[in-house]
């Protein structure tokens, strides 16, 4: 079985987080990932702990199954073998500022010229446009300034950074979409496009709700915790033993829960509709909580599920990694060392595609230019098939 992307090669000049993790889902589809790093040192992320027999299990994570070369693109003879690397390459992408790749001589205008079939992929803090396009950013500083943190966190507390970092995360997973799109348009036209992404757009992008409720009442959305600012009840609630959720996201869904926990509360006017609940969403907490207090969290969510009602427990990430139904979607995979031994653990493919192979292990993620020879192999190989 092949995967969708076979054929397919990516040069990727990413580092850290926001553009591997681009670069990893595509090779997750199959695409061959070449990892340009600078000599010596390479992704920053290699020296990110935790790290297992002296190597950063978080490069492994976001880089498995990629091939590193070390280039230096000031010195002639290594941008010959970029050059060449380019030559034979569906995509490139890159994380830089604005203005590096350019000063470098590999911008957007002088590779189209030069390689008019390339699907150029560019995600950076604030992408290639507007009056800020040049300032430095990480994942809290889009967080914040995109308006992420202020919805995040508990009523009348500080705002909070997501745990995730999903500045980054948003944006190479939109730049992947960005990618396969051109590459998509270029089986039409026979020419790549550039895909320019933004960390602070994908931020924006993600506040459905926040953007409705803004501009609708002309008042932004404040912190509200684990509650939903326009669904009830839609939160956690305390068993007898701790914490656990309850999504019932429509009237036929509440009606449904109160029957389950014997509350009189379906024909309230204050509950009978969403906006109801929402308007008196504390109140129905307390008198939701007034029963789940008594019986363990496990209890109450055995019985709400066996009623159809979403709920659910939270769970640590050990917890998750062990989930039942996690494993069974393979989303719990081994990452490979050198030697073919399990070495780390990683995140699974999401994108599951009907006879397309998922397997339960991934390539080593590549030593600083481990792949030299076997690039440098392929190039010559390639290049006498031109010839």
């Amino acid at each position: 079985m092949a995967q969708p992307l076979d054929g397919i090669t990516i040069v990727d000049l990413t580092h850290v987080l926001a553009g591997p993790f681009c670069t990893m889902t595509l090779s997750d589809l199959g695409a061959q990932v070449i990892k340009v790093e600078r000599p010596g040192q390479g992704d920053d992320t290699r020296a990110f702990p935790p790290f297992k027999d002296g190597k950063s299990a978080y490069f492994a994570a976001i880089n498995h199954g990629k091939k590193s070369i070390a280039l230096d693109l000031h010195a002639e003879a290594d941008r010959e073998i970029f050059d060449a690397i380019l030559s034979q390459a569906d995509v490139l992408v890159e994380n830089f500022r604005p203005g590096v790749m350019e000063r470098l001589g590999y911008g957007w205008e002088d590779l189209h010229a030069a390689l008019p079939h390339l699907v150029y992929g560019a995600v950076s803090g604030f992408g290639h446009t507007g009056p800020d396009s040049k300032r430095p950013a990480y994942d809290m500083v889009v967080q914040a300034r995109g308006g992420v943190m202020s919805i995040t966190g508990e009523k009348n507390r500080e705002p909070v950074r997501v745990g995730a970092s999903i500045g980054d995360i948003v944006a190479g997973m939109f730049l992947a979409q960005g990618v396969l799109a051109a590459l998509l348009d270029r089986e039409r036209t026979g020419l790549g496009r550039k895909v320019d992404v933004s960390m602070l757009d994908s931020q924006l992008a993600i506040l459905e709700h926040a953007i409705a409720i803004s501009t609708v009442t002309g008042k932004p959305p404040q912190r509200s915790g684990a509650r939903h600012p326009s669904i009830a009840p839609f939160e956690t609630f305390h068993a007898s033993d701790g914490l656990f959720v309850i999504a019932a996201g429509n009237d036929k869904l509440f009606e449904k829960l109160c029957v389950a926990m014997n509350l009189p509360l379906a024909d309230d006017p204050r509950f009978a509709t969403n906006a109801a609940r929402v308007k008196n969403a504390r109140l129905l907490k307390r008198l939701i909580e007034a029963v789940t207090i008594d019986q363990t969290a496990a209890s109450w969510i055995a019985r709400l599920t066996a009623a159809g009602i979403p709920t659910g427990p939270i769970q640590n990430i050990d917890q998750v990694m062990k989930d039942p139904q996690i494993l069974a979607r393979n989303m719990v995979v081994d990452v490979l060392d050198i030697n073919g031994r399990a070495a780390y653990k990683a995140a699974g493919n999401p994108i599951k595609l009907s006879d397309a192979p998922d397997p339960t292990c991934r390539r080593p993620a590549p030593d600083l230019d481990a792949n030299r020879g076997e690039i440098m192999r392929w190039l010559s190989e390639t290049a006498s098939k031109g010839a």
